[in-house]
């Protein structure tokens, strides 16, 4: 218990010294340049609040879903060497089959399209 006490306090004592040197350190007078919207040395050409297309959201979650995907497919040889492996392959071609009904199914509906 002595040792886990001892761990606490130096994880803590050492996050609290970091925050203060940051906050000692760091510069607090940023420059026009570093506040404009564009830092990539091109000048802006409208503004930087134009709200994003909700197309562009369903994309990014698609990505994440079929991302999410590979994950939990990645252990899929190693179950195989289970007991039960047609088990296994049934649960996985459960969840390719309901993910590949989803995205049918958007992209029937349009909700693929760039275009509106």
């Amino acid at each position: 218990m002595n040792m886990i006490m001892f761990m606490i306090t130096l994880s803590t004592m050492l996050s609290i010294a970091l925050t203060m040197l940051n906050l000692w350190l760091a510069q607090t007078n940023p420059d026009p340049e570093k506040l404009s919207p564009y830092e990539c040395g091109f000048d802006p050409l409208g503004s930087a609040r134009l709200p994003f297309s909700i197309r562009f959201f369903l994309v990014a979650i698609l990505f994440l879903l079929f991302d999410l995907e590979i994950a939990l497919l990645l252990p899929l040889p190693w179950a195989t060497q289970l007991q039960t492996p047609t088990t296994t392959l049934a649960w996985t071609t459960t969840l390719i089959l309901l993910l590949t009904l989803g995205l049918v199914y958007e992209w029937t509906q349009g909700g693929l399209e760039w275009a509106e």
